[in-house]
């Protein structure tokens, strides 16, 4: 074998195998030895590492895609092996990407990451972490330096130098340690800079040298540090040379260093004639210094001596040749100019405006002498000089190279048109493809579940078979059982012949003694009396016994073939049995005879008669045995008829497959029919409107058969013009559909509305101050609705004055904020006015104004401060937070006031309130006691209500420039909730950490930890997805849901908090902890204490990126959807996410979206309670209610009864409650109700009750009501003990249902605290409460409707021609159908299946149709709101219309691609809102509508509204009827929407209101039935609501015919078919009480045939009929029964062509000779004629209560 040696030795190259053998290495060629056993191969080379060589370690790459490398070479990140800074590299499409280190940044790490500096592509430089002294801004995520040299850009904190780590000129003090730089106090001179003392103009400094002492400014330092400079990026310059290299990147770092060198040869000659400068400045004569040459300028410091003044002349001709250099190299490097400019005027800024001390002079001309000394010893570049021209060359044969790729460029450039628009084309196609593939997979997908159908009926075939075959083995051996009993009748029947032979002797006998019994009569007087007896009695056995025999026999006839054998076999066992008795019969009858030889002749008649019984009984028994051979022959022809069905089998399985491809082939004819409808039904559109009007002309035409012909022959001549245009028309359609545009510009503009919204909310995130001048302003965007701030009020911000600003010593009285209506009524404000920070609100009445007087402005400090206003009903609150730098602790003020007017509530309009902030635009008008100068220094907004605001969320900003006033910086103790540990997220925003793995591997122990702080009910911690794989940790009425799929063969595994073991919603920080061991166990973790744990599949987990608090809405609405327990946003604060115990920075990992820093306690505070009726929330607190106390909260609900607040004290008994929609306070026995009724209107309204000992007030909405209090002893009372209170209803027996319904801002004036807002989490009783959100949805208001037409009967005999109008042949009120075919009772008692499936009440099924739809008249003119709910598994489908005439004025709500959309006109604008969710989960949902004067909204379930503001004049905003619901009549609504959606719903629609009230019967009904429950099958429904079938003309009922179809009824009588024509002739299918009967009139007479079945027809069970026609012969066929009749022949008959109905037909058109005038009640399917499939959807009309393909089954 090969490779195989002696003594279990390999050669090199191969290892030996477990089972002795030698194999080859798979070592990929990297390596030649591999590990015998195992073969893992053994010192890989080529960089190579892995088993068997196949990868590629940590800082190398391969040399190939995929597959194993050849060789690795380290990674060009941005330089192999000398400049390589990436933890790891892969190839993709062909390039090399780099995974950087921490530090580093770019697709080759060719740059420093943010925060750091340095010049990655320099051999030899790294990147470090930049040092700005912490001197600069706080507010930036990095420190501000520049990128290469390192340089802090911007020193705060009036510090300087390249860290920031010198006190800027004019101050003094520690700039790195201690922070404290402070202005110099010397009158505008200078000082020194670390003792704050004055220093002289012109400080005089000794040098030790005969040289004049000269005083120079910081230009010449500055200088200096860029002489520094130029030497450090001169050595970086040359160890560039040194390692430098051909191509292109050698090339673009060679362009640098010649800039580089330029840039340090200008810097030269600026110091040269910088020196100069000063020299004649100060007045430095020439000639008394001396300089030999250009490094002479070094010595100028140190020394001159008498030398000097006899080589000045030297000096300048160096001087002058050094000038003509430095113009040479300016000529040269013209493009420097610029830049050179640029030095010169910050070198004039600098002499001006800096100073520097003596010592520092000194120091920077030491530190320059230095420089000039490196700058002499520098060689020329002479070697470099030479490797750039050879660069040079390169570059030339690059540039050619690319001037040669360009030309192609431009070549392929010109035929890009050409491809883009072959590339649309294909794109269309592969867009009709893409559909007709979901087609195709649609089929794929019934095709396989029909064949799992048929391979379970195969299978049921094949056991039936085995049974059968069973079945016959055991009737064979019953055969030979009765064979062989057979065997022993025959037997007893011989004997029995010979009994009978005997028994005639007997009688020979008998008869002979009858003289000697005769004579002997008259000696019986001792005769037994009873013998008579018992010989009748035996007489009677014996009929019993024969009687039994039949039973038997008859047995024998009728049952199956098995019982048949097994009676056979009883019956000769009976035949036994009475041979047996005859014997003894006979026998005894001897005896007897014996005995009473003397009897008398009366005896011979008994005699007699017995002989008649026995010969009787002997023909029976004869009789018997005939009937067993009959038996035994039918039993063997039975057994052959089962042994002959056995080869059948393979040809039912043959019937079976022949069956299927025929329906494969119906399938794809179904495919193309359906196509061809489309194409017919779009383009028959334009018919309606002739349509129309031929309808309206016939509508009232009297009988006048010459005028119906003339009308029927224009009609068909139109028809015959149509046929002509129609193949006109579809091309002109191809054309269009071709040139209709491929983007939907509605859902791109949708879009774009989603971006802003996410904008702004991701604003109002943004945690920084903006600094205001006193003349800047800012209008912000409340981001809130104006009814929440109604009741109660709440804003906090951050404030820093501007102390020094000399505007603010001249008028120290400020605005800060204003917030309120534009009247300047009905507004809170914030101002300092006389040394106090002043709240100031007004409730409509006059301003109440609280100084904070305990704190003066002046005695501030100059950092931030925070300020919390407050308002509650009347009572307000400021508090003012000073903290401190140092610590954590605080300094806290508080002051209240409150409001002595009537009014409790800050009426806000939405579209007049604005919200100024540090100023007002001039325009605006502020209140007086605001009129003050704008706001000078910094402020920062932070929550308003619950909601986080900001500044940066701004409708207008007026005189705001942050690059010249930049942000304040915001120390990070000026709030206690540290913004490094917490993210606060406000249920929209999200968090994503990508590549999770970077931090940690998945290994054997998988761990996630976070915490979470929230008072929500439900929301997304959690969320990883891979496909349809997934993880989700969620949040479920509080509990944790944790719910996975890794590709799981069992499906998705669930682990959630089923025990209640800890709830997360108590506004408190948990420790979630999720722990993945051995890749197949689950474990939950909450606050370091297990809740469960489940096993799974051994999986490992298949992720790379996990969301935090929420996702993107294109994965929320995935495949996962449906395993979400919801797709609420999480709400709260989260802090500590880790993975694998590593942490992460969720705001600075990229695709974060809307979450901010901090976690505020505003945001936590439960404040809203949701009762559901049997819920309630208690408290207790030190204080009686009884004697005085005051108290209030908000409303909503839509129920008029309910118990809102209940307390006791003894027997007596404080309460409010809601009384048929009115308020009522019960106070002691006394009640105060509230004079409206109509507070159940699903709005907030406020409740505040007083109770004093003189009165008791109740005040709702401000509407006062009061009684006296006739109880005045209880004042003054102090609470004895602590008492409990309930909101929401109560555990305890009261006359009052509990409250169902919203409570929210509820406060107490209690007597241990100030009055604040509840805050219902704290609460220690919480029953079935839920303390987020508020389900109740508001209905729409005031609604009229008015009653449809009460009939669509005829007027006069007339017999119309219906059938052709779609529109105005409609069916009647649904609500006056019933009355005039139900009966009081349920079900009909023929009948097996109820009348009336069970149905969802109230609500109703459209679809089946394209125009499915309920038809309203008289609309209200006002309407603007509408409400409905809704159901359905349709993506697309109109549910609401309305518009004008011309359609140019409408609104109309629709589905489309599972969203709802509402829309409408204002003006030429449409205005299109759209719901992100799907709504099409089979679940109910309610919708809201509304057209606003400005805005429009629309609510879902109560929960999500989405808004939409326009502009326009409403007043000329018009429509007219009819409304539709569910659908529109043919050609409505395509000019507004898109045509898929302008179909029908399909689905269930509820609850209709317009305007408040609901909409109960229509006027009009096309294919609309009750809602159903339960299973349902194909077929079409009939309700007993009445309804039929309009069939087109393409089918006809005319002289000769065949109709067949299946019905399942639910009423013994209805109308089935039928068809009139215009002369009088009609035929008529009807059932009448189980009997069905056609019924003809062919123009001579009627006459009819009827079938009646057996069993009843109405058994609920599916019953076929058909009915034959040819001429005057019918005959109709029921379940097999068939009946004909012959009528009349007519010699005129002529076929035409008339609609036919089914399922019923309008009144108008019945005979009364007709026996049943009912619509038919049940399904119907399988219709054809003539063998051609009728379908109903394709019906020309569908009236009434009529469901189209769908049936229920119960």
């Amino acid at each position: 074998k090969q490779g195989n040696l002696s003594f279990h030795e390999c050669q090199e190259g191969f290892y030996l195998t477990s089972s002795g053998k030698c194999s080859p290495c798979n070592c990929n060629g990297n390596a030649n030895r591999c590990l015998d056993g195992s073969g893992i191969c053994v010192d890989c080379q080529r960089n190579t590492t892995g088993e068997h060589c196949e990868q590629c370690p940590d800082g190398f790459v391969g040399d190939v895609v995929g597959g194993a490398p050849t060789f690795c070479q380290p990674c060009p990140c941005p330089l192999p092996e000398a400049a390589n800074f990436a933890v790891s590299c892969y190839r993709k499409n062909g390039n090399v990407r780099c995974v950087c280190k921490e530090n580093y940044a770019g697709p080759n790490c060719e740059r420093c990451a943010p925060g750091y500096y340095g010049n990655p592509l320099l051999i030899g430089s790294t990147c470090k972490k930049c040092d700005c002294s912490g001197n600069s801004d706080p507010n930036l995520i990095f420190e501000d330096c520049d990128e290469v040299t390192g340089q802090c850009r911007n020193c705060l904190h009036h510090t300087t130098g390249f860290k920031c780590e010198r006190c800027a000129p004019g101050y003094y003090g520690d700039a790195v340690f201690a922070k404290n730089c402070t202005a110099c106090n010397c009158g505008g001179r200078m000082c020194d800079s670390q003792t704050g003392e004055c220093l002289a103009d012109s400080p005089v400094i000794s040098t030790g040298t005969d040289c004049p002492t000269i005083s120079c400014d910081k230009c010449i330092w500055d200088l200096t540090d860029d002489i520094r400079l130029a030497v450090l990026a001169i050595d970086e310059s040359k160890s560039t040379l040194l390692s430098i290299s051909t191509g292109v990147a050698a090339q673009k770092r060679l362009n640098d260093l010649n800039l580089t060198t330029t840039h340090l040869q200008v810097q030269i000659l600026m110091t040269f004639r910088f020196f100069f400068n000063v020299i004649f400045i100060y007045g430095f004569p020439l000639h008394s210094c001396k300089f030999t040459s250009l490094p002479s300028v070094q010595k100028f410091g140190l020394g001159c001596g008498n030398q000097a003044s006899s080589k000045g002349l030297l000096v300048q001709k160096e001087t002058m040749e050094t000038n003509s250099r430095a113009t040479q190299l300016v000529q040269k490097l013209s493009n420097m100019r610029d830049n050179i400019q640029e030095i010169s005027s910050k070198m004039k800024y600098y002499a001006i405006q800096q100073e520097l001390s003596p010592e520092e002079i000194t120091q920077k001309l030491s530190v320059a002498e230095e420089m000039l000394k490196e700058i002499k010893r520098r060689k020329p570049f002479t070697n470099e000089r030479q490797l750039a021209d050879e660069e040079e060359h390169a570059a030339e044969d690059l540039l050619q190279q690319v001037e040669e790729f360009h030309e192609r460029y431009n070549d392929t450039r010109s035929l890009v048109s050409d491809v883009v628009e072959q590339l649309s084309e294909h794109n269309m196609k592969l867009s009709d493809l893409e559909e007709a593939l979901g087609q195709a997979l649609d089929y794929v997908i019934q095709t396989e579940a029909i064949n799992k159908e048929n391979t379970a009926n195969v299978q049921e075939h094949e056991k039936q078979h085995e049974k059968l075959k069973e079945q016959a083995d055991e009737v064979n051996s019953i055969v030979l059982s009765a064979t062989a009993i057979l065997a022993e009748p025959r037997k007893i029947s011989s004997e029995l012949n010979e009994v009978i032979k005997n028994v005639s002797g007997f009688y020979a006998e008998i008869d002979g003694a009858k003289k000697e019994l005769q004579e002997k009569i008259a000696n019986l007087s001792l005769f037994d009396d009873k013998l008579e007896e018992k010989a009748m009695q035996h007489a009677h056995n014996l009929r019993r016994l024969a009687d039994e025999l039949d039973r038997n026999l008859h047995g024998v006839d009728t049952n199956g073939l098995v019982q048949r054998a097994i009676n056979a076999s009883n019956v000769y066992e009976n035949i036994a049995g009475y041979i047996e008795e005859a014997n003894k019969a006979a026998l005894l009858a001897l005896n007897t005879t014996n005995r009473v030889n003397d009897v008398s002749i009366g005896i011979d008649t008994q005699i007699i008669y017995h002989r008649g019984k026995s010969e009787e009984l002997l023909s029976r028994a004869m009789e018997l045995q005939q009937t067993a051979a009959y038996s035994k022959y039918t039993a063997t022809a039975h057994l052959k008829l089962c042994q002959c069905s056995f080869p059948l089998i393979p040809c039912l399985f043959y019937y079976v497959v022949e069956a299927r491809q025929r329906l494969e082939q119906a399938k794809q004819k179904t495919a193309e029919a359906v196509s061809t409808t489309v194409t017919v039904t779009e383009a028959t559109t334009p018919m309606d409107e002739n349509v129309r009007l031929w309808s309206q002309n016939l509508q009232d035409f009297q009988h006048d058969s010459a005028a119906y012909d003339s009308a029927v022959h224009s009609a068909g001549d139109a028809v015959k013009k149509l046929t002509e245009v129609f193949p006109q028309l579809l091309d002109k359609l191809r054309k269009v559909e071709q040139k209709a545009p491929a983007n939907n510009i509605s859902s791109s503009i949708q879009r774009i509305r989603d971006l802003i919204a996410q904008t702004r909310s991701v604003a109002s995130k943004v945690q920084v101050s903006m600094m205001f001048g006193g003349e800047s302003a800012v209008e912000v965007n409340p981001k809130i609705n104006v009814e929440e701030l109604k009741s109660f009020t709440s804003m906090s911000l951050y404030i820093k004055l501007q102390k020094d600003n000399p505007q603010l010593t001249a008028s120290p009285d400020r605005f800060i904020l204003y917030l309120g209506n534009k009247n300047a009524k009905n507004y809170v404000g914030l101002a300092i006015k006389n040394d106090n920070l002043v709240y100031i609100y007004n409730l409509g009445n006059q301003d109440v104004e609280i100084p904070l007087d305990s704190k003066p402005v002046s005695t501030w400090p100059s950092y931030f401060s925070i300020i919390k206003i407050e308002r509650i009903g009347r009572h307000g609150k400021m508090f003012l937070t000073i903290p401190s730098l140092s610590s954590t602790s605080e300094e806290k003020f508080i002051k209240t006031g409150e409001s002595l007017g009537p009014s409790s509530l800050l009426n806000l309009e939405p579209e007049n309130t604005v919200f100024y902030v540090g100023g007002a635009p001039p325009d605006f008008k502020l209140p007086p006691s605001l009129d003050l100068p704008g706001f000078i220094g910094c402020l920062e907004l932070a929550t308003l209500n619950d909601d986080v605001i900001s500044l940066y969320n701004f409708k207008h900003a007026y005189n705001i420039d942050t690059t010249t006033s930049p942000p304040c910086a915001r120390n990070k103790l000026a709030f206690t909730q540290s913004r490094a540990v917490s993210y606060f997220f406000d249920g929209s925003g999200y968090a994503v950490a990508r590549n999770i793995e970077r931090r940690g591997r998945f290994s054997q122990v998988t761990r996630f930890d976070i915490e979470v702080r929230t008072p929500t009910d439900n929301g997304l911690i959690l969320l990883m997805v891979n496909g349809s794989m997934f993880f989700s940790l969620e949040m479920h009425n509080g509990f944790l849901y944790l719910r996975y799929d890794f590709g799981f063969s069992t499906g998705p595994v669930l682990l959630e908090d089923s025990m209640k073991k800890a709830q997360i919603n108590d506004a408190k920080f948990h420790e979630i902890s999720i722990i993945y061991h051995n890749s197949k166990k689950m474990i939950l973790v909450v606050d370091r204490r297990h809740i469960k744990s489940v096993d799974n599949e051994r999986t490992a987990m298949p992720f790379t990126d996990i969301y935090i608090g929420g996702a993107p809405a294109e994965i929320l609405q995935s495949s996962i959807s449906s395993h979400l327990a919801g797709i609420i946003g999480f709400k709260g604060c989260m802090k500590g996410f880790q993975f694998q115990k590593k942490d992460f920075n969720l705001l600075e990992e990229p695709g974060t979206l809307g979450i901010s820093y901090g976690c505020p306690e505003d945001s936590l505070i439960s404040r809203k309670a949701y009762f559901n009726g049997e819920s309630f929330i208690a408290s207790s607190q030190k204080v009686s209610l009884l004697s005085e106390f005051e108290g209030g909260f908000n409303f909503r609900t839509l129920q008029p009864n309910g118990l809102l607040f209940y307390y006791t004290e003894g027997s007596d008994v404080l309460s409010i409650s809601m009384d048929r929609g009115a308020v009522v306070l019960n106070a002691s026995g006394i009640k105060i109700q509230s004079p409206d009724r109509n507070y159940n209107d699903g709005k907030t309204h406020f409740i505040i009750t007083s109770v004093t000992p003189e009165r008791y007030e109740l005040s709702v909405d401000d509407k006062k009501q009061s009684k006296k209090n006739p109880v005045k002893d209880r004042a003054g009372k102090s609470p004895d003990s602590i008492k409990k209170f309930y909101f929401g209803g109560s555990p305890l027996k009261t006359q009052q249902a509990n409250f169902t319904g919203c409570i929210s801002n509820a406060y107490f004036t209690r007597l241990d605290r100030e009055v604040e807002v509840e805050d219902f989490q704290r609460y220690l009783e919480k029953v079935q409460t839920s303390f987020y959100g508020c389900p109740v949805e508001s209905p729409p208001v005031a609604l009229l409707h008015k009653k449809g037409r009460n009939s669509s009967k005829a007027k006069g005999n007339c017999n119309k021609k219906v059938g052709r109008d779609k529109d105005k042949v409609s069916q009647p009120s649904t609500g006056l159908k019933k009355l005039y075919q139900e009966v009081n009772m349920q079900k009909d008692p023929q009948c097996h299946l109820p009348m009336n499936p069970k149905a969802t009440e109230h609500a109703y099924q459209f679809g089946g149709t394209a125009n499915s739809r309920q038809e309203f008249d008289r609309i209200p003119t006002d309407f603007t709101q509408f409400s409905i709910s809704l159901k359905t598994h349709s993506s697309h489908g109109m549910i609401f219309y309305v518009s004008d005439q011309k359609e140019t004025n409408f609104m109309t709500l629709f589905v489309a691609h599972g969203r709802l959309i509402f829309m409408f006109n204002a003006g030429h604008q449409k205005i299109r809102i759209k719901s992100q969710e799907k709504y099409n989960d089979g679940l109910w949902h309610n919708v809201i509508f509304i057209r606003g004067k400005n805005i429009g909204r629309l609510i879902i379930d109560g929960l999500r509204v989405l808004e939409e503001p326009f502009s326009g004049n409403d007043n000329t905003w018009q429509v007219t009827e009819p409304l539709y619901i569910g659908g529109v009549a043919p050609g409505k609504a395509v000019k507004n929407i898109q045509i898929n959606s302008v179909y029908s719903f399909s689905g269930c629609l509820s609850n209709l209101q317009l305007n408040g009230r609901s909409i109960t019967s229509a006027s009009q009904t096309f294919s609309v039935t009750p809602c159903f429950e339960g299973p349902s099958e194909a077929g079409t429904y009939f309700s007993s609501e009445g309804g039929y079938v309009v069939l087109d003309e393409s089918f006809s009922l005319g002289l000769k015919f065949e109709v067949v179809f299946e019905i399942r009824p639910r009423s013994s009588s209805g109308i089935l078919l039928h068809g009139h024509s215009v002369n009088g002739e009609y035929l008529n299918m009807h059932m009448r009480n189980g009997q069905v009967t056609v019924k003809l009139n062919n123009g001579i007479r009627d006459f009819s045939t009827s079938v009646t079945l057996k069993q009843s027809l109405c058994d609920g069970r599916w019953h076929r009929i058909a009915v034959i026609r040819d001429a005057n012969v019918v005959q109709l066929d029921v379940d097999s029964e068939v009946n004909h009749v012959v009528g009349p022949l007519n010699p005129k008959a002529t076929d035409h062509r008339e609609p036919v109905f089914i399922g019923g037909v309008p009144e108008s058109l019945l005979t009364s000779s007709l026996t049943t005038r009912n619509s038919f009640i049940g399904c119907i399917r399988n219709f054809m004629i003539d063998e051609k499939t009728v379908s109903f959807s394709k019906a020309a009309l569908v009236s009434g209560a009529v469901s189209i393909n769908t049936c229920p089954a119960a």
